[in-house]
């Protein structure tokens, strides 16, 4: 009974104690009060001290079981918390390794010590929710980036379908950080920033496409469909074609078009070279010119800066060569009249600069050329063009000597206005323009002067150009030196005859000094009639003889001074039928045989002084 007792205190008071740990105290005061009912109810009933004890040993085996059945639940029930929180533990940590998040378990771990499993799974979830939806945001960036990075590529790469966007479970165990996306990010801009440049390109050889089939007259929409259609035309669901084979296509394509406007416009430059010779040949109007005006122009550019639509297509070319071939067979029917201008034009070139024309192609003996077939007309007038350009080529050369011989040719020309002008007694009177006689006189004598200096640096200058051609200088078919050579003979004969003449003067006036001294200077009327009429002289009023200005005249020369004057007559006849023939070219030829010499008068202003050598 004391066991039981004891028991039975020792049992009630470690239900109590388990009760107050488990349970509220209201609880606890009910049970001790329910096991006290108990036992009146088995005192009341008699049961037996064992009975009792084996009654509460069972109802102590069934607390048991019931405490121990509540205590595997609770302890299932922590062991699932505990997962629950190491699972969103883990699910925190795959998210934060996902999402490149370091610093969040730190702020974690401190919480977590004090915290129950409840509290702990309670501070954990809103934590998982929040990296979840971050989650769902990153990949969805990171869906948005890969998807451009793809199209962008494909289109790259030349795919004509474009890439399926990409899903979420693709990246669900994808690196998510930002450093990553900030990778993507960056390829994306390389991509675009390529893609960019790639369109870039593709316009400008479509541009450059376009300018091309303008210049040459093809079809644009043609040429640049055969390389890529997209690049003529792009629908909505077709995107330009950047790939490098479009560019590679569009760059060969450029490369077959320069090519072909290269070929075009060197037989353009062709065609309208032979176009500018028969245009020269047949004297064509400018008119008649101004109608392929707009075509010829074209060739005033190099071959890059021809922009002009249809400059180099082929009806262009076609309308230059029918102009060609019906010039060419108008060339044909005229070529005979082709000749015989250019003949005309080579001895024309030839007269002005004193040169002898190649005889064989004279007039009459092309025309009967011609006419007979002996020769092509072609080669024919080719001939005289080569003859031409030497006539010019030898003018060029003459020139400087040609300028000296046309101031030694002026210069005698004055020289022989001079002599005439001496010659006239009126020359002091003040009729109306004698002072402009005078001072021409003034400008002649001094041009005369240098006449001779010029004479010598025209041979110098005539022998230098004769060792340097290896030929003579002929002037009209007369070496030029030999006919200076005369001149200079004829201009010593002639300053001779004058000195001799100005001699026979002196003495003339020594004699009639003399008769004056015999005969007194005071003359019998009819004497002094007679000699000043005869002899040009009047009494000055104190007994001596003053010469008239008929003293210088020919014509009132006494007959004992007409031999010495005769000769100058006579050389001065030599210029007087120069200037006869002044209408004339120079033929110095006929001028050798007989032994003197013309010279023919240039007009023109007289120069002042004679061309420096």
């Amino acid at each position: 009974m004391r066991y039981r007792e004891g028991y039975h205190h020792s049992s009630s008071a470690d239900m109590l104690a388990f009760a107050s740990t488990c349970c509220s105290v209201h609880t606890s005061s009910t049970c001790h009060t329910l096991l006290r009912e108990l036992e009146q109810i088995w005192k009341d009933i008699g049961e037996t001290e064992a009975d009792k004890d084996r009654m509460l040993l069972e109802l102590e085996r069934e607390c048991l079981e019931v405490y121990q059945r509540k205590v595997e639940e609770a302890a299932n029930t922590k062991a699932c918390l505990h997962q629950s929180v190491a699972a969103k533990e883990a699910e925190v940590a795959t998210l934060m390794a996902a999402l490149g998040e370091l610093n969040i378990n730190s702020l974690i771990q401190p919480e977590k010590k004090s915290a129950s499993l409840k509290e702990q799974l309670a501070l954990v979830t809103p934590l998982i929710d929040d990296l979840r939806v971050k989650k769902d945001e990153r990949v969805k960036q990171f869906a948005d980036v890969k998807t451009q990075i793809d199209k962008i590529t494909s289109e790259i790469s030349g795919y004509s379908n474009i890439m399926n966007a990409v899903s979420s479970s693709d990246l669900e165990d994808y690196d998510l950080s930002l450093r990553n996306l900030s990778e993507y990010k960056s390829r994306l801009r390389a991509l675009q920033k390529e893609k960019s440049e790639r369109i870039q390109k593709v316009l400008d050889c479509v541009n450059e496409v376009h300018s091309l089939c303008g210049v040459l007259g093809l079809d644009f929409g043609k040429t640049v469909s055969d390389v890529h259609p997209s690049l003529h035309e792009t629908s909505l669901g077709q995107s330009t074609n950047i790939s490098a084979s479009a560019l590679e296509s569009l760059e060969q394509a450029i490369f077959k078009l320069k090519t072909e406007r290269k070929v075009r416009y060197q037989k353009l430059k062709d065609v309208a070279g032979l176009l500018f010779e028969l245009w020269t040949l047949m004297d064509t109007t400018r008119e008649e010119k101004s109608k392929l005006s707009k075509i010829t122009s074209v060739l005033r550019l190099s071959e890059s800066e021809v922009t002009e639509p249809g400059a180099l297509s082929l009806e262009v070319i076609q309308q230059v060569s029918a102009e060609v071939e019906r010039l060419t067979k108008l060339k044909a029917s005229r070529m005979k009249e082709l000749v015989m201008k250019r003949r005309a034009e080579l001895e024309d070139i030839c007269y002005k600069n004193h040169i002898e024309p190649d005889p064989s192609t004279s007039a009459d003996k092309s025309s009967a050329m011609i006419d007979s077939g002996l020769v092509d007309p072609c080669e024919l007038l080719a001939n005289i063009e080569a003859q031409i350009n030497k006539a010019k080529d030898e003018a060029l050369s003459r020139k400087d000597i040609m300028d000296r011989i046309d101031w030694w040719l002026s210069a005698c020309e004055e020289e022989n206005w001079l002599e005439v002008y001496n010659q006239d007694y009126r020359r002091y009177s003040g009729v109306r323009g004698a002072h402009i006689n005078l001072k021409r006189a003034e400008q002649a004598r001094i041009k005369v002067t240098k006449i001779p200096v010029v004479v010598n640096i025209l041979i110098n200058k005539t022998l230098a150009w004769e060792d340097e051609k290896q030929k003579l200088f002929l002037y009209d078919g007369v070496r030029l030196v030999s006919i200076l050579e005369d001149y200079k003979v004829v201009r010593q004969q002639k300053e001779e005859s004058k000195k001799r003449a100005r001699d026979q003067k002196k003495l003339q006036d020594m004699l009639l000094a003399e008769k004056e001294s015999v005969y007194g200077s005071k003359p019998s009327p009819r004497r002094s009639s007679s000699f000043r009429k005869a002899n040009g002289y009047h009494a000055n009023g104190h007994g001596s003889v003053t010469p008239s200005p008929r003293r210088n005249s020919m014509s009132c020369a006494t007959p004992e001074l007409l031999t010495p004057r005769s000769n100058s007559v006579r050389q001065n006849g030599c210029f007087k039928e120069m200037r006869r023939l002044s209408t004339v070219p120079l033929n110095f030829v006929s001028m050798a045989k007989a032994d003197t010499v013309s010279f023919s008068s240039i007009s023109g202003s007289d120069p002042d002084s004679p061309p420096q050598a």
